[in-house]
């Protein structure tokens, strides 16, 4: 079962991708600050559910200890 929140994401075309050292030059820095927050945010939990699936969804494990003091 699909979650209703995913079905607004396009799937990733994989023709479109490259590959870049971090010392290139690129204009994606200037494509993203013309964003508002807003976009950023949404691409990022788009780019999150890409790669996390329906555990991009789940919430994460809470751990509680109780250590003593000797």
């Amino acid at each position: 079962m699909k979650n209703s929140r995913n079905q607004n994401f396009q799937r990733l075309d994989k023709s479109q991708l490259s590959i870049h050292a971090l010392t290139d030059d690129l204009d994606d820095r200037d494509y993203w600050f013309s964003k508002s927050p807003q976009k950023r945010l949404e691409h990022i939990e788009m780019l999150r559910t890409l790669n996390y699936g329906h555990l991009a969804s789940s919430r994460l494990q809470r751990l509680f200890e109780i250590a003593e003091l000797s």
